[in-house]
């Protein structure tokens, strides 16, 4: 007993340490316990009620396991046999009852929320009709309604119900954007999963892939950017403006032969990420951050960030399916330099 004891004083620290340590752990915009929206709010409601009851569950749990261990301890001398107890029909009703009401307490609120998420806004006319694609290792973003398509940075009006429709071009993915709703999955095989959320604060959330999906798995990141009314319909008016190609007939050429043969710039046909618009966006393939004071390795200005990404794409996200093409130092340059000019104003 006393080996018992010892051991678990010096496990004492380094376990308090861990907690410490892992409190730390995890991103503002990521928490699941700072909700911004309508949606993440019934959902935290939900996860505070259960927690709560859960904890008040344990403390009864230990202080009466505290009490029996102290109060019919063996005492030094006594050899007896304690009294042999069996059944008790008042403690077998009490232990049966309190955790079916426990279990009603949880189970009506969280019937109440699941059927009250479940809501299909896919036939509201007033509200905004997102259709959400999940890619290795990439996320698509049309609005049907409106004629738009784009990738990685989901951009919504704060004044009005956003309805998606989400599906998988590949293997299973997850759609989770923590501060704004809990995950939606996208299954193989043609199914259309469907959710609703409401995003009333501007602002930047960002968003994950929720489900193992390949070795970059963590690596299939996205934004929501939430705009005012105005800017969103600005938005939508330069996502469909033309955009002139580079004045420069041999980036021209290079940029026709080997980036809108898989991708396009402001039309819809593309089976890969459209790049109207990419100058703006804060990230580059959702992970390489863009910025004009980088700190990390994964930070640069929207041209540097773009010329790793062309340069070498597996060694970005390795496993992704655009491949690495066979380009000079200059014309890696040249496309970063046209690309990082595509900016939106809204």
């Amino acid at each position: 007993m006393m080996n018992r004891w010892h051991v678990l004083k010096r496990l004492l620290p380094l376990l308090a340490g861990m907690v410490l340590l892992l409190s730390a752990c995890g991103r503002a915009d990521l928490s699941t316990l700072r909700p911004q929206g309508p949606v993440a709010e019934e959902q935290f409601g939900l996860m505070k009620l259960t927690i709560t009851i859960m904890v008040i569950v344990i403390l009864i749990v230990f202080v009466i396991a505290g009490y029996v261990i102290i109060r019919f301890r063996r005492r030094p001398g006594d050899k007896t046999i304690p009294v042999q107890v069996e059944g008790n029909h008042k403690l077998e009703i009490i232990w049966t009852v309190i955790p079916i009401v426990l279990l009603i307490i949880i189970g009506i609120p969280t019937v109440n929320t699941v059927f009250g998420l479940a809501k299909d806004h896919t036939k509201d006319p007033n509200a905004l009709q997102v259709k959400v694609t999940a890619h290795q290792y990439w996320w698509e973003f049309e609005y049907p309604n409106l004629g738009v398509k784009t990738a990685q940075e989901l951009l919504v009006p704060n004044d009005v119900i956003i309805s998606v429709e989400a599906k998988t071009a590949d293997v299973l993915h997850s759609f989770w954007v923590p501060s704004l709703f809990g995950k939606i999955d996208t299954n193989p095989g043609g199914n259309v999963n469907t959710m609703y959320f409401e995003a009333p604060k501007t602002g930047v959330y960002l968003g994950k892939c929720a489900e193992l999906c390949g070795p970059s798995h963590s690596l299939m990141d996205f934004k929501v950017k939430v705009v005012d009314r105005a800017s969103f319909d600005r938005w939508v008016a330069a996502m469909k403006n033309p955009v002139a190609p580079p004045q420069d007939q041999e980036v021209a050429d290079l940029l026709n032969k080997q980036c809108l043969s898989c991708h396009a710039i402001g039309s819809n046909g593309a089976a890969f990420p459209n790049l109207m618009g990419i100058g703006s966006r804060q990230t580059v393939a959702g992970i390489l951050v863009n910025t004009d004071q980088p700190k990390y390795e994964n930070e640069g200005s929207v041209e540097q960030n773009l010329e790793k990404w062309i340069a070498d794409p597996q060694a970005v996200k390795p496993g992704t399916l655009m491949p690495k093409v066979d380009l000079t130092q200059d014309q890696v340059k040249a496309i970063a330099e046209y690309l990082a000019g595509l900016k939106l104003d809204y």
